[in-house]
């Protein structure tokens, strides 16, 4: 897996990608901005009044008159703690819709901004790791916004307003005060940007232990099958003890930390009553003043404490968000260029011309590559397994980009048009089709989204789709399973081909796409691919001859340089060539399988006509229940 570099990602880039998504949303960030400085601000004051209310119990003479007084206060004290409630419960619904909103918002634009990479990208990244970024995305912007709303802001509201306040009544007071809570959080945030890469390691190992986790259950198969079960368990607990001793290293910083803290908070108690008490000697303050305090540092000491957990979430949420918004500040590596045109396909010529392409820089595929093909031309790629077949059919669709050179269609140059109209006007067969765990009519529906359900039965039926789908319960209304697991391969081709059926696409590209279907399967749908490729420029990797004796040309392709060209009758003439080699080493020993008349028999009773009609021996086409000609 290579090894991707991305861009450097700081907490700016972070809190940019957050506002982005924020923006709609800014009136409802401000309502809970809002709501919370004024509930801090009554939480202030509130205090006064209690300190009032006892010094003016102490200083009762008439507790018929004192008790009028009293319950003016207490009625002030009831209307400031309904300020406070109709606040907090204000900007409790607002942020609710403020950061489902928003994090729904970041899902969106991290989904369509990876879903923008390129071939390449996807290829070097775990999928579980990448649908852990997406999700730690959200979560940490749920996160950082929630310690901010409801720590941060409510702390420096505080700190002001208890600094303001003991400033007018004992401003030696209001220094300890304040300097003991400046101390605390130089004190916090210091040990937290220092514990800031431990936060970055464990984020970076739950996203190794997910990616190997995904890529073991989804290869669950295979494990069992090559009886990997004990190696894998071991790789996996060598990735999850990793991930512990990152956690256990991350938790006993924190344990640290709140030791000192709570060490502080001793001592600030300590130290503001000692000197309280020096002033109630000298009868400088009163009673009330205690209580005062006393309410200040609880709700200093509170909020404080919270504070180191504040900024271990934020640099927290820094890490989980840092993996995601590296993908998104990553440029595309392959995208529309400034002032694309659409693509406008008029007969479908396809060229590449010189074109060179290099994976890494250190395997070279071509160098110099020429190929040209007729408008409605049909041809087949064949060759060795890594001659460059299905590399070519990469940097049509623009998966890749060659290094030097061109690639045309009808003389355009496939860099200069959108990708989307690129692709739009290219149909694709693959040998390994994938499909999403929906029901088989959005399946199929997938080659044209505005197509009716009449037109998808009409394409899977000319795709031989209804053979088996008839016979499920559930019917067009099938769930597949994951990646079209309920379905056996040649019913995914056949998925597949019902798709480029309904695309119609002027250009159609089979990458081997008969190559998991039986004889009987392929007698079938080879009447289908015959309709599609009508009209047609069409590419085919060939893996069975059926397809590959139909095609106006054969081209072979060996190092990445053509070194035949023509027809299969015309190739196989050459007993020097290699065609006539991979031929004769294919084939040679099923050279005398007789699936043949089979299936002429079938395509005979399809055409109705006589069961006793075979096709002669040496006209016959090749066939077999395996796959003697795979690898060209």
């Amino acid at each position: 897996m290579e090894k991707i570099i991305y861009p450097k990602v700081g907490i700016r880039e972070i809190l940019k990608t957050f506002w982005k998504a924020g923006g709609p949303y800014k009136w409802l960030l401000f309502t809970v901005v809002f709501s919370i400085i004024v509930v801090n601000i009554a939480e202030v004051i509130t205090p006064l009044y209690y300190k009032r209310f006892f010094d003016t119990v102490i200083a009762a003479t008439d507790r018929l008159s004192t008790s009028e007084s009293l319950i003016r206060i207490i009625f002030i004290i009831f209307g400031l703690n309904g300020i406070i409630w109709l606040g907090y419960r204000i900007a409790t619904f607002v942020e609710n819709k403020f950061l489902t909103a928003v994090s729904a918002t970041l899902r969106q634009n991290a989904f369509e901004y990876l879903l923008r990479h390129s071939y390449s990208f996807f290829s070097n990244n775990f999928t579980g790791s990448l649908v852990q970024r997406v999700n730690r995305l959200a979560r940490s912007f749920d996160r950082l916004s929630d310690k901010i709303i409801w720590n941060v802001i409510p702390l420096l509201v505080k700190i002001v307003g208890v600094g303001i306040v003991l400033s007018f009544l004992k401003p030696l007071v209001a220094g300890i005060m304040l300097g003991w809570a400046l101390l605390f959080m130089l004190f916090n945030y210091a040990v937290s940007v220092w514990k800031l890469k431990y936060d970055i390691q464990v984020a970076e190992a739950d996203s190794k232990t997910t990616g190997v986790l995904a890529d073991a259950i989804t290869n669950h198969h295979s494990i069992q099958l090559f009886t990997h079960v004990r190696s894998e368990v071991g790789l996996f607990r060598k990735v999850t003890e990793a991930q512990a001793t990152s956690h256990k290293k991350s938790l006993d910083i924190s344990a640290f930390v709140e030791a000192i803290q709570a060490l502080l908070i001793i001592t600030i108690e300590f130290a503001i009553f000692y000197l309280a008490i020096g002033y109630w000697t000298e009868n400088i303050i009163t009673v009330g003043f205690f209580v005062l305090l006393q309410a200040y540092i609880l709700g200093l000491t509170h909020r404080l404490w919270e504070f180191s957990r504040v900024i271990r979430d934020i640099y927290e949420s820094y890490a989980d968000a840092k993996e995601m918004v590296e993908i998104m500040t990553l440029p595309h590596e392959i995208k529309d260029v400034r002032g694309a045109k659409l693509l406008s396909v008029q007969s479908g010529r396809v060229s590449l011309s010189d074109v060179s392409f290099s994976f890494n820089q250190t395997r070279e595929v071509f160098s110099g590559f020429n190929l040209d093909i007729a408008p409605g031309e049909k041809i087949a790629l064949v060759g060795p397994s890594g001659a460059g077949k299905s590399t070519i059919v990469k940097l049509l669709l623009r998966l890749h980009e060659p290094s030097k050179g061109s690639v045309m269609i009808d003389g355009t140059a496939i860099s200069s048009v959108t990708l989307d109209s690129l692709r739009g006007a290219i149909a694709l067969v693959p040998q390994d089709t994938l499909l999403f765990h929906r029901s088989l009519l959005d399946n199929i529906r997938y080659g044209r989204e505005n197509a009716t359900d009449e037109e998808v039965r009409q394409a899977a039926t000319l795709a031989h789709c209804d053979d088996f789908i008839d016979n499920l319960e559930d019917g067009f209304a099938t769930f597949v399973g994951e990646r079209g697991i309920k379905l056996s391969g040649g019913e995914r081709q056949r998925v597949a081909i019902a798709r480029a059926i309904l695309k119609n696409a002027p250009i159609l590209i089979l990458d081997e796409a008969t190559s998991s279907l039986d004889s009987h399967s392929e007698m079938l749908i080879q009447d289908a691919l015959d309709t599609l490729m009508k009209g047609k420029t069409v590419i085919v990797i060939a893996h069975r001859l059926s397809t590959i004796r139909k095609m106006d040309r054969i081209v072979v392709i060996d190092g990445g340089k053509i070194v035949e060209t023509g027809t299969h009758d015309g190739l196989l003439a050459n007993e020097e060539g290699l065609y006539k080699k991979l031929w004769m080493l294919q084939a040679g020993g099923f050279i005398q399988d007789t699936g043949g008349n089979t299936i002429a028999r079938k395509r005979s009773r399809l055409s109705s006509q006589s069961d006793e009609e075979e096709t002669p021996p040496e006209t016959e086409e090749f066939t077999s229940p395996s796959h003697p000609t795979e690898g060209i």
